[in-house]
C-alpha cells in the first residue's frame, strides 16, 4: 500500500482543488482509520448500523488538525467510494466540530469533476438542506451509545473558512 502522506500533498488549496483519501464509504458502519505510523488502513471499530456514515469520509494528506490526526473530509457523492482511493476534490465548506473536547473539523468536498450533476455543488448552500440536517444529526449523535454528548457540531463555514483551516493544518504538518 502506498503511504499517502509521502506520495500526495494537500493539493492546490488556493485553486480550490485538493487531494482527499477515502477511508469510509457512504453507508458503512465500519470505522476505518488511516494509521500514519504504519501507512495502512485499520478497522478501528464497528459502529451500530443506525450510525452508518451518511457520506464518504476521508482525510487530506500532509495535514494535521488540532486533534493530531490528518484533517478530515466529508466527501459528497451520489454513490459510495472505495476505501483507499484518492480523488481531486473541490472544497465547498466546513463543519466546525468538537469530539470529546478536541477540535476535529470536517472539510466538506465534492469531486472536482462531477459530470453526473454538472459540477452543481460549489458551496454548502448548493447541497440539499436535508443532507446538511442528516450530517449535523449524525455527527452530533454517533457516539451517544458510548458517551452521550461527547460530539458537538458547532457551526458550518464557507469555502474561505475551510481553506483557512486547511492552510493551518498544512502548517501544523510542516511544523511537526
Amino acid at each position: 500500500m502506498a503511504d499517502f502522506n509521502k506520495i500526495l500533498d494537500a493539493g492546490d488549496v488556493d485553486g480550490n482543488i485538493i487531494n482527499v483519501v477515502v477511508e469510509i464509504p457512504t453507508g458503512s458502519s465500519h470505522k476505518i482509520e488511516w494509521k500514519r505510523e504504519l501507512a495502512v488502513f485499520e478497522l478501528d471499530r464497528i459502529d451500530p448500523q443506525i450510525f452508518a456514515k451518511p457520506c464518504n469520509y476521508g482525510f487530506i494528506p500532509q495535514t494535521l488538525d488540532e486533534d493530531g490526526d490528518e484533517l478530515d473530509a466529508l466527501i459528497i457523492t451520489e454513490h459510495p467510494l472505495t476505501t483507499g482511493i484518492f480523488l481531486k476534490a473541490k472544497v465547498i465548506g466546513i463543519m466546525k466540530f468538537v469530539d470529546d473536547g478536541e477540535v476535529d473539523d470536517k472539510v466538506v468536498v465534492v469531486p472536482a469533476d462531477d459530470r453526473n450533476n454538472g459540477n452543481a455543488y460549489n458551496s454548502l448552500e448548493d447541497l440539499p438542506e436535508q443532507l446538511i440536517k442528516q450530517l449535523h444529526f449524525h455527527f452530533s449523535h454517533y457516539k451517544d451509545l458510548k458517551k452521550k454528548g461527547s460530539t458537538v457540531v458547532e457551526s458550518w463555514g464557507d469555502v474561505a473558512e475551510a481553506k483557512e483551516v486547511i492552510k493551518k493544518s498544512i502548517q501544523r504538518w510542516k511544523d511537526k
